[in-house]
């Protein structure tokens, strides 16, 4: 087997960046979810810090595209800590 690959800081940075450009936009969680064409649920757990909730690139791309950003400025926010 191959090394093991722990993407749990960048799974989280992503949620946060959702959240962050969501609001930056002036949507709510409800709205943006309507936009993508997922649940207000759905989208809570993809901006929850600990998303168990999987995030296909599909996703990732109608999200940025709703935000009007580019999607690799959501791959690549780090949360200051």
């Amino acid at each position: 087997m191959g090394k093991a690959f722990d993407h749990s800081e960048r799974i989280e940075n992503l949620s946060y960046a959702i959240g962050y450009y969501r609001r930056k936009k002036g949507l709510s969680q409800e709205q943006l979810a309507e936009t993508v064409g997922i649940s207000r649920q759905h989208l809570a757990a993809v901006e929850a810090p600990g998303m168990n909730r999987g995030l296909s690139l599909d996703l990732l791309f109608n999200i940025a595209a709703a935000l009007e950003i580019e999607p690799y400025l959501l791959l690549k926010f780090k949360l200051e800590k």
